[in-house]
C-alpha cells in the first residue's frame, strides 16, 4: 500500500476546512496546511487533525504556495486539496481501493473534480480530469530496447475517484485581480492563462472588468506571437468591453474579426445583445437562435445554451409572441431537468 502527503494551501477556511478534512483524513498518512495569513480559526480547525502547520508570507503567487508545502511532504505520494473540496462516502471507497492497490509505476492520478457549473466556475463541464495525486520522488527509467532514451513523460493514471467542488462563496473577483497585476508587471502570460483570463470574464467579469482588460486583450489581437485561438479570445473581450463602453465602431471592428474566422457562440450572443439594447428584436432572434442552435461557446458554456435561450424568450416576449416565448422556456426547464 502506498503512503500519501496531505498537502493544502489556506486562507480564511474555518467554514469548510472541517468538511474538507474529515472526509479524507483517515486516508492520509501525512497531513500539512500551510496557511497564508489567515484571520480567523482556520489554524486552530487545522490542529485538530495534524500539527504540520507552515505559515507562508502570501506573494500573490499560488505556484509559490504550493511548491512550499510539496516541499514539506514526506511520504510516497502527495494528494493535493482545497479547502471547499468534498470526498463523499462512494468515492472515499474508492479512493481506499486506489490507495490500496496503485503501482508504484504510475506517477499521476487523475481523478473528476465535480459540480463545477453548479457554482458558475470558471470551468465548462461539470466534471472533468485533473491531476490531484503526484508521486514525490520521480524515478527515471530508459526505455525501448534500441536507440534507447530516457522517458520523461509522466504514466498518468486516469481514475474513477471523483471530488465534489463545494465553494462558499466565487474567487472570480480574485482571479481578476491578479490577472490585472500581471499586466501591470508586464508579466508574460502564457497561452493557458490568456484562455482562463477570457473564460473568468465572460463568465463571472463585470463591466468594470472588462474594461480593466480591455488594454491587456487589444494588445494581444495584434501580438503576432498569440495563437489563432488566442487572438479570437482577445477579440471577443474587446467586443464585450467596447460594447458596454458604446463604443459601436470598436465593437463591430472586433466582433466581425471573430465572424469572419469562424462563428461562434459567443459572438453571435454579443450581437444578440447589441441588437436586443437597440429594441431591434426581430434581428436579436437571428443572433440568439445561431448562438444556441448553428455554433458552439469556447468560453462559456451558457451562451450557447440556456442564457441564449433566456434572451430568445425575452425577445418574443417583446414581440408579443407568447407562443414562441413559452417554447423557449420549455427548453430551458427541459435541459435542467436533463441536468
Amino acid at each position: 500500500m502506498i503512503t500519501i502527503s496531505l498537502c493544502m494551501i489556506v486562507k480564511n477556511e474555518e467554514k469548510v476546512l472541517a468538511r474538507c478534512l474529515d472526509s479524507i483524513c483517515d486516508l492520509m498518512d501525512e497531513i500539512i496546511i500551510v496557511d497564508t495569513g489567515s484571520t480567523d480559526r482556520t489554524k486552530e480547525i487545522a490542529a485538530k487533525y495534524t500539527d504540520k502547520i507552515y505559515d507562508f508570507v502570501w506573494i500573490n503567487d499560488f505556484a509559490a504556495a504550493r511548491n512550499f508545502a510539496f516541499s514539506k511532504a514526506t511520504k510516497e505520494y502527495i494528494y493535493s486539496a482545497d479547502a471547499d473540496e468534498v470526498v463523499n462516502l462512494e468515492n472515499h471507497e474508492r479512493f481506499r481501493i486506489l490507495k490500496e492497490n496503485l503501482v508504484p509505476e504510475i506517477e499521476i492520478v487523475q481523478m473528476k473534480y465535480g459540480n463545477q457549473l453548479a457554482h458558475n466556475t470558471v470551468y465548462n463541464f461539470d466534471e472533468e480530469y485533473r491531476p490531484k495525486l503526484f508521486k514525490r520522488l520521480r524515478e527515471f527509467v530508459w526505455e525501448e530496447p534500441i536507440h534507447e532514451t530516457v522517458r520523461t513523460q509522466p504514466v498518468v493514471f486516469d481514475s474513477d475517484i471523483v471530488i465534489t467542488h463545494l465553494p462558499e462563496n466565487l474567487h472570480a473577483g480574485r482571479d481578476l485581480a491578479a490577472f490585472g497585476r500581471m499586466w501591470e508587471r508586464r508579466q508574460p502570460i502564457s497561452a493557458r492563462l490568456h484562455e482562463m483570463y477570457a473564460k473568468e470574464l465572460f463568465i463571472a467579469g463585470t463591466p468594470e472588468n472588462f474594461a480593466d482588460a480591455e488594454e491587456f486583450f487589444e494588445t494581444s489581437v495584434c501580438d503576432v506571437n498569440r495563437s489563432g485561438d488566442e487572438v479570437l479570445q482577445a477579440c471577443l473581450v474587446v467586443a464585450r468591453a467596447a460594447r458596454y463602453a458604446g463604443d459601436e465602431g470598436k465593437f463591430f471592428k472586433h466582433i466581425m474579426k471573430v465572424v469572419a474566422g469562424g462563428e461562434c457562440s459567443e459572438a453571435c450572443f454579443e450581437l444578440g445583445e447589441y441588437y436586443f439594447a437597440k429594441k431591434d428584436y426581430d434581428e436579436a432572434v437571428i443572433w440568439f437562435y445561431n448562438a444556441k442552435f448553428e455554433t458552439s461557446p469556447i468560453l462559456n458554456i451558457r451562451l450557447g445554451g440556456e442564457r441564449a435561450l433566456e434572451r430568445l424568450a425575452e425577445c418574443y416576449d417583446c414581440l408579443g409572441d407568447e407562443a414562441q416565448a413559452l417554447l423557449y422556456r420549455r427548453m430551458i426547464e427541459d435541459g435542467r431537468e436533463a441536468n
